[in-house]
């Protein structure tokens, strides 16, 4: 997993390379928010954001599981 922070210190992005695409998730606490980005195919992006930590929990819980690509 990767890691990179923003210039003022307020995002932190976490990476993660699968199968297919790179996971990412950037951690806001100017929003104090969590938004997930993933790719369902390698040209096809989503996203979803989370305003508290229970729901980005229970979302990461119900998705299937991803392989790590090394």
């Amino acid at each position: 997993m990767a890691t990179g922070e923003s210039e003022g210190g307020t995002v932190l992005w976490l990476r993660k390379a699968t199968v297919d695409a790179e996971d990412r998730i950037c951690l806001d606490s100017l929003t104090n928010s969590a938004t997930v980005y993933w790719a369902t195919i390698p040209w096809k992006i989503n996203s979803k954001t989370f305003r508290e930590a229970s729901e980005l929990r229970a979302w990461i819980l119900s998705r299937p599981p991803v392989e790590a690509q090394l």
